[in-house]
């Protein structure tokens, strides 16, 4: 775990300064706004020591090692992945109405809903100006792929969205609207380097399978965290997604199994909870969780890949997946 961390601020490092110097490309206000969003400063302007893990661009990174050359090449595709993904978190904020993100007010409620959105979307051109621009041959592919996984990303949230206002969902129909919103990403992230350093075909089809059989795999463990989890862990309250009336995997399959559990009273979460976990909702979503894993590992395995980035990416992956559940 410490091993993997370090991994993780390693790539953060490698890709802060590149990220700062696109950032730097936008006006003055989404520049502000941009920084802020990042934790790089705080809502005064002063400088500031926040910023997610970074897993994204460490999957890039890593990718790009495929060939067994070095990281550097994927550093055009590891700051575009970062950028695609805090665009969808600062709409996802406004759309979820989440007033803060990683312990600070998010930017949506600091300067209003016009100002995420705006946010949101020059950090999405951005991403493909920073490929384009790079002057790699391979560049154009590179940004095909990762305009494809956007357009995933937003078909998953149109499901997501779309499933608020049905009475049911199955479980096929939610594993394909996590595939979108949070398998997309990961696959390009996991693909994209080696795109942009000439990997061959096999490489690269291998590389997305594994990035959206670990997305998939986050999203299941998600889901139980988001019922199951540890406040203290998580940052959110016990039962958080059935107090959000979430259709989330673990609760779809769980009424599919037992439809009564849809009679028990809303506002008795703890009950619900528990009906959730005798239908088997929470066994199932951790061994799926497990399985897809696993998929992931063995398409890894069906190519040939330096013996050190199949190492630091399944270990990655399971740094991603394997929290306290």
């Amino acid at each position: 775990m410490t091993t993997m961390l370090e991994s993780l601020h390693r790539s953060r490092d490698a890709i802060t300064p590149a990220m700062r110097a696109a950032i730097d490309r936008l006006d003055a206000t989404t520049r502000f706004q941009a920084a802020y969003h990042f934790g790089w400063i705080d809502a005064e302007g002063r400088p500031d020591r926040g910023g997610g893990k970074a897993v994204r661009p460490a999957l890039a990174l890593l990718s790009a090692r495929a060939t067994g050359g070095t990281g550097e090449v994927g550093l055009p595709g590891a700051v575009a992945v970062e950028l695609v993904h805090n665009f969808s978190l600062l709409h996802d904020d406004l759309m979820d109405h989440d007033r803060e993100r990683r312990h600070r007010v998010t930017v949506w409620a600091q300067w209003g809903s016009s100002s995420a959105i705006l946010s949101g979307d020059a950090l999405l051109g951005l991403a493909q100006e920073v490929l384009l621009d790079s002057g790699l041959p391979t560049a154009a592919p590179a940004g095909l792929l990762l305009a494809r996984a956007t357009r995933e990303l937003i078909r998953g949230q149109v499901q997501d969205l779309a499933f608020e206002e049905r009475e049911s969902v199955t479980v096929d129909e939610c594993l394909d609207m996590a595939a979108g919103k949070t398998g997309s990403l990961l696959a390009a992230s996991a693909a994209i380097g080696a795109v942009l350093a000439g990997a061959p075909a096999p490489t690269i089809a291998a590389l997305e399978t594994y990035g959206a059989q670990l997305g998939l795999a986050f999203q299941l463990v998600d889901d139980v965290l988001g019922i199951w989890g540890d406040a203290a862990v998580t940052g959110k309250p016990v039962f958080s997604d059935l107090r959000a009336g979430k259709k989330s995997l673990p609760i779809t399959f769980a009424l599919a199994e037992d439809p009564s559990i849809a009679l028990i009273d809303p506002d008795d979460l703890e009950k619900r909870a528990d009906a959730i976990e005798r239908a088997g909702g929470r066994q199932w979503a951790l061994d799926e969780a497990a399985r897809r894993m696993n998929l992931g590992e063995a398409a890894l395995a069906s190519v040939e890949l330096p013996e050190q980035v199949r190492t630091e990416l399944v270990a990655l992956g399971h740094f991603i997946v394997d929290r306290e559940v």
